[in-house]
């Protein structure tokens, strides 16, 4: 009986020794993921929200950019070309860069890029695109599987939902939450002329929504191209409530234009993009007092520093998946 005993508890130490490693993969500490060009080409990097102890995760001569952390923090899902195909597509690495694998493992001709996680890290959402044949779509892959969903045509730069239920996108340059099972798509804010409305970030309550957003009225499709350009850098970030009230400028319109805003987890600061010194860099900006701080400074002259995806593991909190969600299998997106 004492070696049966001693021979159970070697055991579970053994399983519980391989649980913790798994888990120790996440980050202890908050993390920030971002996409630099300083090496030459774009890199994923990761530092801490201070700026601090910035470190290049993949370090391949091909491009790697658009990184997101999973839910949990033990995987991080990004975008690169390194398949030799002039297409970029969807790789998979743990935090510290280690095991880069395919997302899938067929080889397509098109684009699959803009990943966002379902909260329950088992699914991601992702934009398709084929320039030859002009096809577009939003899909839903399960994770280690090989079919995709194309749940939506026309929608761009998806964000998941905290609750799993929506998708916010946007759709004719308006944005949109997607119900994952209905697919009905409902307008957060007034309709108005499309002033591109994009690149949404979800708040961790999943009551707010950060996004890109030009308050001006379209130009006109003939003005000249000095008036378009004009009106671009007039973009900014704002944020609004989930259901379109309460609309506020975070990053105004003055100054270079601002990209990539991102929340962070508990939601009192956001990350955004943009040019100083003709270097596009990442500042970080309390959403109450508007106290802004810069966490990038190297890189040459039109050299970037942009995009960012913040993890904290005090609300890195398991969701429930929500069952069916990939509705339709389709073998190998339909052999496109």
């Amino acid at each position: 009986m004492r070696l049966v005993l001693i021979f159970s508890m070697m055991i579970f130490v053994l399983i519980c020794g391989d649980v913790y490693q798994v888990f120790a993969k996440a980050p202890t500490t908050p993390k920030i993921l971002f996409t630099s060009s300083r090496d030459g080409d774009y890199e994923v990097y990761i530092m801490n929200p201070d700026g601090s102890e910035q470190m290049n995760l993949t370090q391949h001569r091909a491009s790697d950019f658009g990184a997101v952390w999973s839910p949990m923090g033990d995987q991080i899902l990004f975008v690169s070309d390194r398949q030799g195909t002039h297409a970029s597509d969807l790789y998979l690495m743990d935090p510290d860069g280690s095991n880069v694998h395919r997302a899938f493992k067929r080889k397509i001709a098109a684009d699959r890029t803009s990943p966002t996680w379902a909260p329950d890290g088992k699914q991601f959402a992702y934009n398709y695109t084929d320039w030859v044949h002009a096809k577009f779509g939003l899909y839903i892959a399960t994770l280690g599987g090989e079919d995709a969903e194309l749940i939506a045509d026309a929608p761009r730069g998806p964000a998941w939902s905290p609750d799993g239920s929506e998708i916010a996108c946007s759709v004719a340059g308006q944005l949109t939450l997607l119900n994952v099972r209905t697919r009905k798509e409902i307008r957060i804010l007034p309709k108005q002329a499309v002033n591109w409305q994009h690149s949404p970030s979800w708040s961790a309550a999943g009551d707010k929504l950060a996004f890109l957003y030009n308050p001006h009225p379209l130009p006109l499709v003939v003005a000249p191209q000095g008036v378009w350009d004009a009106w671009q850098a007039k973009q900014a970030i704002y944020i609004v409530n989930r259901d379109g009230t309460e609309l506020r400028e975070l990053v105004g319109e003055a100054g270079p234009q601002a990209r990539y805003p991102t929340l962070s987890p508990d939601g009192s600061k956001l990350l955004y993009a943009q040019e100083i010194n003709g270097r596009l860099q990442i500042f970080k900006i309390d959403i109450n007092s508007g106290i802004r701080t810069q966490l990038t400074h190297l890189g040459a002259l039109f050299q970037a520093n942009i995009g960012g995806d913040w993890f904290d593991p005090a609300y890195a909190l398991p969701v429930s998946p929500q069952p069916d969600l990939l509705t339709t299998t389709w073998g190998e997106l339909k052999k496109e």
